[in-house]
């Protein structure tokens, strides 16, 4: 049973100050990019670099995380006549949301600098793209989530292209506004028929206008069928994975962090609003939907995965069959599947951090260190890089004792608890097929002869890569507090 939220008056802007403050940010810093930039049109004076926005994107995230930190954390309440919604739920969701974009920024300092993308702009939209974010994490309104979705999206399409003159940029950019494009309209047309159905956009009134019954249960189950394929185009889960390959391996690997995930707990948020809050009373219709995309995209994520001599390929494959194990969580339709899957993607988001930060960490100009024969020998030439990315492909894999282990068991556990043992095994089969390709890349740096001796020219977060990487050994090695942070979360919003 949802915990019903408390309703401030329409003009209240307290729930709503990290996003305001984001808006602002973002502002300021293409305010600052154009004066930086004023009569100066020349093509290496664009290009060089400027702190000015790294500096005012830190600001703001941290002033975000500051008050959603300080200001109603743990609290439930509606804002905005019901489009916007602050609960625990967001709360923990939109903290890590903060804690992601902002060691995405650092890790891509120097990534940006050296091929003469840091600018103001590439900064702005990363923000507006965490507003995206934030506004779908707090949606409580068919319009407010829709407008996140959007927002979040458009941002992104910019940032794939961000590097104009690279050719695969461009097209990876292209294929992504294409595909995404057709999802929005996918997304448009279901929610059009739920309001048809219901005559409200609220989701709360949705769910409870649903469980009243409704008139015609066919278009009720088409309306389904259209947003449960919108949310697998945002998930990137099989068979609506489409772009995922492509945009990971076509955009700048400072991007590809970023979409690899922070992007990945906010699309989480929209599956939880959309089919929990709004569709909790048609889980039959979606359960069954949710099972089969789930089951594809673990076939379809750990072969293909194993096929790529990329390390950006292997690891956007491997990120379908992660959302294929999210989505197992989410369909048990539970409490405590619910804070699993929470827990899961907190976790998959910490991994492919730290993943994709070890390979911007080794890129350097002229070279993106993105492919698999890359790491050959790596512990020979930097043994500490070497073990961080062996914590991060070990983890990845599942296996004990670090975190990414007990984010699938917690699972698995609660998969067959509610009856559904044959997707468990399922699940278990195909992670034991997806840990070949994490240990072949460990096998590549440890047992194979390096192609020189030389040690790699590495960037200038070490320490924050050291960090990450003990993070993951030690949220393995002590699992308890964030499982019932995240159990704490759903129980407090959905229980």
């Amino acid at each position: 049973m949802q915990t019903m939220p408390s309703t401030l008056p329409p003009f209240t802007l307290t729930p709503a100050l990290p996003e305001l403050v984001l808006l602002v940010t973002a502002c300021t810093i293409l305010l600052v990019e154009a004066w930086a930039t004023r009569g100066e049109r020349r093509p290496e004076a664009l290009a060089r670099p400027r702190a000015a926005g790294y500096v005012l994107a830190l600001l703001g995230l941290l002033t975000a995380a500051g008050l959603t930190l300080f200001v109603g954390w743990g609290q439930s309440v509606r804002a905005f006549g019901g489009l916007f919604v602050d609960d625990p739920f967001a709360d923990l969701l939109k903290f890590v949301t903060y804690a992601a974009a902002i060691v995405a920024v650092i890790y891509s300092r120097q990534y940006l600098a050296e091929r003469g993308l840091m600018r103001g702009e590439y900064f702005a939209l990363l923000l507006f793209a965490v507003l995206g974010m934030l506004v779908m994490i707090s949606a409580a309104h068919l319009l407010s989530l829709y407008l996140g979705l959007e927002l979040l999206s458009l941002a992104l399409y910019a940032l794939v292209a961000f590097r104009r003159d690279d050719a695969v940029a461009v097209e990876a950019a292209m294929k992504y506004f294409v595909l995404g494009a057709l999802a929005s309209g996918l997304l448009l047309y279901g929610m059009s028929l739920m309001y048809g159905l219901t005559g409200t956009l609220e989701l709360a009134a949705m769910a409870e206008s649903l469980a009243s019954g409704v008139k015609n249960p066919v278009v009720l189950a088409f309306a389904v069928v259209f947003l449960v394929a919108g949310v697998g185009f945002k998930l990137g889960t099989a068979p609506f994975h489409m772009w995922v390959p492509d945009v990971y391996h076509g955009a700048p690997t400072a991007v590809t962090l970023f979409i690899g995930s922070a992007p990945k707990l906010a699309a989480f948020a929209f599956v939880m609003r959309l089919l929990v809050d709004g569709l909790q009373p048609a889980v039959a219709d979606w359960q069954q939907m949710l099972a089969v995309m789930a089951v594809l995209s673990l076939a379809l994520g750990n072969l293909a995965a194993i096929m790529q001599d990329n390390l950006k390929r292997m690891l956007a494959y491997s990120t379908i069959a992660h959302m294929g194990f999210l989505l197992l969580g989410v369909l048990t339709a539970e409490v405590e599947g619910y804070g699993a899957a929470l827990y899961y993607v907190v976790v998959y988001v910490l991994m492919s951090l730290g993943a994709f930060g070890l390979i911007l960490h080794l890129a350097r100009e002229g070279h993106e260190a993105d492919a698999i024969d890359d790491y050959k020998g790596l512990n020979a030439r930097a043994p500490w890089l070497a073990a961080l990315m062996g914590i991060m492909m070990l983890s990845m894999s599942g296996l004990p004792p670090f975190v990414g282990f007990w984010a699938k068991l917690a699972v698995l556990e609660v998969l067959v608890a509610a009856g559904w043992t044959w997707l468990a095994v399922l699940a278990v089969l195909f992670s034991l097929i997806g840990a070949y390709y994490y240990l072949r890349v460990v096998w590549r740096m440890y047992f194979d002869p390096p192609h020189s001796l030389e040690p790699p020219v590495t960037g200038q977060a070490r320490a924050l890569l050291s960090v990450n990487g003990l993070a993951v050994l030690a949220l393995g090695i002590v699992p308890q507090p964030l499982i019932a942070l995240c159990l704490q979360a759903m129980r407090a919003t959905y229980g």
